[in-house]
């Protein structure tokens, strides 16, 4: 890859790594506030739903203007809001600030990742795909592995603002790569033909390639399955280690990054190894699945830790799966507009999970929610690969039938 696009996947890592700031501060500092696992759920659910509603709107918006220049405004605005949360949490106090502003920004990192998603087949149009959503997910990997040790010694010198306000001060960095990269390389990105109507016209175009496009339903459903497992991690995560396990912030921050540090040789793995992609998707739905059941039915920090591993090591693989054989189903001229759509379809579980953390588990407990929702997950890709060959096998015997009758 040319030398200048160093500079984008450092911009992709400064952003990464002060989204990952926040996402270490949210659950954690609500936690520390109100002492009870299911405000840790609810205030998940509040900062992911918008930010996944948005996608479909962000999809379209990406067809009708210049992908370069959304990631841009993405970047630029994150850092207001950080510091306009802060200075309305300073002025009027409560926890809904952090939770509202976490929401925005995270509305706002979804408009950087659909414009990301648009830009990489232009830009690297000449290199394997597998290969370059493998090196972006590493830029991502590196901004988590360094997120929360970075979140956790600022935590140790200042109160929480000030490392909200550093995570700002990054978000601006980022766009200052861009910057650069965008200048250095000269990269203009091609607009795709088509006339875009209303701003509903998309979203019909979008539904109208998930219902129709061979095998685009599948690997949708494979990632809501996938995420409902990745949600209610996430939104237990901090509970689990510092509440059930009664470890310390500090000990939540090193399995945070023990995870990046397993993702990112996973990750290397996937970029140097021509894998194929069913056999990408196979393993990693399968260890993930492993993980939940095994984080969840464990009873010390040890097993949790383990399963915890498995299943953020091989997320990323199998976001590598699915955004390659998304990138083949799609048509180049829709591109936008229907990974909105398919983005949104894809991660509604999440919040979804973050639901059930805050319903149940006051109740059952937590490990009793991980272990329910991973045994959906397993559930559910079982029947994506059993139906299609179920339907196939039926087919194949009623026109055998009819053959033998004609």
């Amino acid at each position: 890859m040319r030398a200048q696009h160093q500079a984008f996947f450092l911009s992709l890592f400064l952003a990464r790594l002060a989204d990952q700031v926040l996402l270490f501060l949210v659950p954690l500092v609500i936690f520390r506030m109100t002492g009870r696992v299911s405000w840790s759920g609810i205030a998940f659910t509040l900062e992911t739903l918008p930010r996944y509603l948005c996608f479909p709107f962000l999809g379209a918006l990406c067809d009708r203007y210049s992908p370069t220049r959304l990631m841009r405004v993405s970047q630029v605005l994150r850092a207001v809001v950080c510091v306009g949360g802060v200075a309305a949490y300073d002025l009027a106090g409560g926890i809904g600030w952090l939770i509202a502003l976490s929401a925005l920004c995270g509305m706002l990192t979804s408009q950087g990742v659909v414009a990301r998603e648009v830009m990489l087949p232009q830009i690297f149009s000449s290199h394997r795909f597998e290969k370059v959503l493998s090196y972006s997910q590493l830029a991502d990997q590196l901004g988590l592995v360094l997120g929360p040790m970075l979140a956790a010694l600022l935590l140790s010198w200042w109160h929480w603002e000030w490392v909200v306000i550093a995570a700002a001060a990054l978000f601006f960095v980022a766009d200052l790569a861009l910057a650069y990269w965008q200048k250095a390389s000269a990269f203009a990105f091609t607009m795709p033909e088509g006339v875009h109507g209303t701003w509903f016209q998309p979203i019909r175009i979008a539904l109208s390639h998930v219902l129709r496009l061979p095998g685009l339903k599948s690997v949708i459903l494979l990632a809501a399955a996938e995420n409902l497992v990745i949600g209610v991690t996430l939104a237990t995560s901090a509970a689990m280690v510092t509440g059930v396990h009664q470890r310390s912030g500090g000990d939540y921050a090193g399995l945070q990054t023990a995870g990046a540090c397993v993702t990112i040789a996973i990750l290397l793995m996937t970029a140097r190894l021509p894998i194929p992609r069913p056999i990408l998707g196979f393993t990693a739905f399968c260890a993930i699945s492993a993980g939940g059941v095994i984080a969840a039915a464990s009873p010390g920090i040890a097993g949790y830790v383990f399963g915890f591993l498995l299943i953020v090591g091989f997320d990323k693989m199998f976001n590598v799966y699915i955004r390659s054989t998304r990138q083949k189903l799609i048509p180049a001229r829709d591109y936008g507009k229907t990974t909105g759509v398919v983005i949104l379809l894809n991660n509604m579980t999440q919040p979804l999970a973050g639901v059930a953390v805050g319903a149940f588990s006051t109740r059952f407990g937590a490990g009793a929610v991980i272990l329910v929702l991973s045994l959906c997950m397993a559930g559910l890709g079982l029947l994506v690969a059993l139906v299609p060959r179920l339907l196939k096998h039926r087919g194949d015997a009623s026109a055998a039938a009819s053959s033998h009758e004609g």
